[in-house]
């Protein structure tokens, strides 16, 4: 494994467990030519089972970096927090890929990386001579992934192959929009970049994949990722209903179509969800909200007959629910039915669940006094558990280190910065 450079991770218990190991993807190198947030978020998925993820910037930085939130007391700016969210556990260098030493560079770590992540534009790294077919002729092991709206050649080429794309983008062509929202007038994104997040996680698992065939074969592959591509695939709603009934589904606010109760209920001092949708569930329910007979009552004793007379139900839930508050409601149906307040930050941030399962580490910010939380790793591996091990990195921040480990001496490193080829950042 290659060196880790000197970013603080932070503190915490979690956090300073997951540095004592190195993680599942010790060893593995990959080189990170990805900006916004679909791309970053892949590659920082391996970096934080323990991938060395050397982030390729341009020597102004990925333009992610200038996109807040910003803390009020950070004197530096160098990066928000979004960009502070797709991007710890990474090195990074900043290199002029314009420049013909620059691309020669990026292709001598090419020969020795085992995983190349990139989202640009479809076509640009092959004109200037750094796409898959490119590279793999120097390193015929390397695993190329690819994250792109509409995806690549390689998957099946899309005539909209060429468009630009955001996670809105992604959202409503790939399904969600359409049946978000209370009413087909007025659809909606599910809140949050999962158009991106959501194809980041899928290449992420597609890079495995491949990676696991080149460790037996000693072959690299493309690993070709449409973000619309990867929130159709999450659309089971969509295309079930259609394919089986012909009928599009629509908005329906919370619920799902079939589905009762399922979705949002009034409460005393505001709304929380409930989903005991199946008969045993159903009467649980009905006994703790005292009114046993509704499982008994013949328009709501099937699955079937509580969908058809959803809103009577919804009403009958109600007239018990609004008298009680979202923590009576929680002693009353917490472990028994399917149940949950509607939490906003603030809520997140104060409950023992996410704080026992280390979902919020602590990470420093460069110019900022107090540390700041970051969402933490989900898979929780037993013996080689991933970590959040250090902050996001500055512009360049390991430039120096990186190409050394190339075998460039001083002088040749000084030169290139010289030259402006490469820049640096020190860490403050």
């Amino acid at each position: 494994m290659s060196s880790q450079g000197n970013s603080e991770a932070g503190v915490g218990a979690g956090v300073a467990a997951a540095r004592t190991s190195a993680g599942t993807l010790t060893g593995v190198r990959v080189l990170d030519l990805t900006h916004a947030l679909a791309g970053p978020f892949c590659s920082q998925l391996l970096a934080d089972h323990g991938a060395d993820v050397i982030k390729v910037e341009p020597l102004e930085g990925d333009f992610f970096r200038r996109v807040g939130p910003f803390r009020s007391d950070d004197t530096q700016r160098a990066f928000g927090g979004l960009f502070q969210s797709c991007n710890r556990n990474k090195r990074s260098i900043a290199i002029d890929l314009k420049s013909t030493r620059g691309r020669e560079l990026l292709q001598r770590l090419a020969s020795s990386a085992d995983v190349l992540v990139e989202n640009y534009r479809a076509g640009v790294l092959e004109r200037i001579g750094l796409g898959y077919a490119q590279l793999s002729a120097l390193n015929p092991r390397l695993v190329y992934t690819s994250v792109r709206g509409f995806g690549d050649k390689a998957g099946g080429q899309s005539p909209y192959m060429h468009w630009p794309s955001f996670d809105i983008v992604a959202q409503a062509m790939g399904g969600w929009m359409g049946i978000s929202g209370q009413d087909a007038e007025h659809p909606m994104k599910v809140g949050g970049g999962v158009g991106d997040t959501v194809p980041g996680l899928f290449a992420a698992f597609g890079t495995m994949t491949a990676l696991w065939h080149a460790r037996a074969t000693g072959r690299g592959q493309y690993v070709d990722v449409a973000m619309v591509d990867s929130v159709l695939a999450l659309s089971e709603l969509v295309v079930s209903q259609f394919s089986y009934t012909g009928q599009p589904p629509r908005p329906m606010g919370n619920g799902i179509p079939g589905m009762a109760p399922f979705g949002t209920i009034r409460v005393k001092d505001g709304v929380i969800v409930i989903a005991p949708t199946h008969d045993p569930q159903f009467r649980e329910l009905s006994q703790r909200i005292g009114q046993p007979e509704l499982a008994t009552d013949p328009r709501f004793n099937t699955e079937a007959a509580r969908w058809t007379n959803r809103d009577v139900l919804t009403e009958a839930i109600e007239r018990f629910t609004l008298t009680q508050t979202k923590e009576q409601l929680r002693a009353l149906f917490g472990g028994h039915v399917p149940f949950s307040p509607i939490y906003d930050a603030a809520e997140i941030f104060a409950d023992p669940h996410f704080a026992a399962r280390d979902m919020l580490p602590r990470v420093e910010h460069p110019g900022s006094a107090d540390p700041v939380a970051v969402p933490g790793v989900p898979v929780k591996l037993s013996a080689t558990p991933g970590g959040v091990r250090r902050r996001a990195p500055l512009v360049g921040e390991h430039t120096r280190e990186v190409l050394g480990e190339l075998g460039l001496s001083a002088d040749d490193i000084e030169a290139l910065l010289g030259e402006r080829v490469v820049a640096t950042s020190a860490a403050r």
